[in-house]
């Protein structure tokens, strides 16, 4: 016998509670979009020619696909996970020939008086093959040939999105690691992940001759600590880094001017590869080789940095990152952005200025206002106070998500629900993140907030099928 509760529409099970909060946070958005770009002369909220209008317009189809999402039996997006995610990923290519070039990234196509952006729904058939591939019977996470298979489902979409010219979306698909970590991927490779990060931020920080010694140490320090006796093993490898270092001066000077950095060290390298070889071979110690490997690899890493960097990366994405880092500064050009929003969003103070009485909007200081930028009109109109809860309430969805992942008996739920709040905690980190200039603006919205039809709907897609998955895997109760 089924719970009363459950009414004719079979929704008696749904997480209502998460839909509210998913509601709060439209309706909010809507209203900082109509207070990023209020104009006296169309003061109605319901004005179509603006873009709040608009986005009430979005907000309605919003809505109805996500009734139609849950009305849906949940098997068919099971079934047509595969299905959904070529169409799109061939849209994705159409769109690279036949798209509408904006700001630079030709991933738009026009529908008539209207644009649609393909990116925005790819994330959500990623989600599902993602969640499809890895709920097959014969699939494990300790296996090569899966994981690799999991890789190219999240890469392929990335790599053609780059092609678009629109890294900011391609960057979006890193989010699904944190799914294949909980799925249990090696948290070693997370670290050398993590590392890599690092690894990328101090080559700019740091000289590469400082960069060569701290590696060399970190190396050093980490192999005279990992099998004990580490007092004998921490004096040779000291006296081999002294070695490394001498030899790489020696060389350098030697050939001064006729060698680059990574081809003096790799000469050094080579005549180091004897005697670490002979000292593991005696001693029978593997990790010798290991951070051998971690040092070799850490150099072919950093040897690569500056030709992405210089060959690969546009000039504005080298500036941000440049800004970021606190190495370069223009306030009037490429920092301006970052620099005005972050002047709106500490003018807030603790309460704000007020509804509609944001001086840095309202005088069109910070470009984008409405779109990636969105979250300035919060901090000054409704200041450190309406910020803070704003960010709760995307915390409190994202952590309703990851609920209705473990609630789900099968890994296909399971997958899906923690895709989904991937997707939303990169958004939300990056996107907020850039508008107080802790991460580089790579251009990206900010989920319900920023103007847009083809994020909105996107975002509810992706919301309410993990909502409509976590309704059909809960057991009702018996009366």
């Amino acid at each position: 016998m089924t719970d009363s509760r459950q009414n004719w529409l079979g929704l008696g099970e749904v997480d209502w509670k998460s839909i509210l909060i998913y509601v709060a946070l439209v309706l909010i958005g809507w209203i900082n979009i109509y207070a990023a770009v209020y104009d006296d002369s169309h003061a109605s909220i319901f004005d179509i020619s603006q873009r709040y209008g608009m986005q009430l317009i979005w907000i309605g189809i919003s809505f109805f696909i996500g009734l139609v999402v849950l009305l849906i039996d949940d098997k068919y997006y099971h079934m047509l996970a595969y299905p959904l995610y070529w169409v799109t990923l061939l849209m994705l290519v159409g769109v690279i020939f036949l798209g509408k070039e904006v700001k630079g990234a030709h991933s738009w196509i026009e529908l008539g008086p209207v644009s649609l952006q393909p990116a925005e729904f790819m994330k959500v058939t990623a989600a599902l093959a993602l969640a499809r591939y890895m709920s097959t019977y014969s699939f494990s996470i300790h296996r090569f040939s899966n994981i690799f298979r999991a890789l190219l489902i999240i890469g392929v979409p990335a790599l053609i999105i780059i092609l678009q010219n629109d890294t900011g979306s391609a960057m979006v698909y890193g989010a699904f690691l944190f799914v294949l970590y909980r799925e249990g991927l090696n948290g070693w490779i997370y670290v050398a992940l993590i590392l890599s990060v690092l690894l990328f931020i101090f080559s700019f920080l740091l000289t590469p001759d400082a960069l060569l010694i701290s590696m060399i140490l970190v190396c050093v320090v980490g192999e005279g600590l990992s099998n004990g006796r580490w007092r004998s093993k921490i004096v040779y490898l000291a006296l081999l880094a002294l070695i490394t270092i001498l030899l790489y001066f020696g060389a350098n000077l030697l050939f001064r001017g006729h060698l680059s950095f990574y081809a003096s060290l790799l000469i050094s390298i080579v005549i180091l590869l004897a005697p670490v070889g002979i000292y593991a071979y005696r001693y029978r110690l593997r990790n010798v080789y290991l951070y051998l490997g971690l040092f070799l690899a850490s150099l072919a890493f950093t040897s690569t940095i500056d030709y992405v960097f210089d060959n690969v990366l546009q000039v504005h994405q080298q500036k941000r990152i440049l800004d970021v880092l606190g190495l370069e500064t223009d306030l009037k050009g490429w920092g301006y952005n970052v620099n005005q929003s972050k002047i709106a969003i500490g003018s807030g103070g603790f309460f704000g200025k007020g509804f509609l009485d944001g001086t840095q909007t309202k005088f069109n200081f910070v470009p984008e206002q409405s779109t990636d930028f969105i979250f300035c009109t919060v901090g000054e109109e409704w200041g450190f106070f309406g910020s803070l809860i704003v960010i709760g309430l995307f915390c409190l969805l994202i952590l309703r998500l990851m609920k209705m992942g473990e609630r789900q008996r099968e890994s296909f739920g399971r997958v899906y629900c923690y895709s989904v709040a991937a997707i939303f905690f990169f958004h939300v980190a990056v996107n907020v993140g850039m508008t107080i200039g802790l991460m580089p603006v790579i251009g990206i919205p900010l989920p319900f907030f920023s103007y847009g039809g083809s994020s909105l709907m996107a975002f509810s897609m992706l919301f309410f099928i993990a909502v409509k998955l976590d309704a059909s895997k809960r057991e009702l109760p018996i009366n």
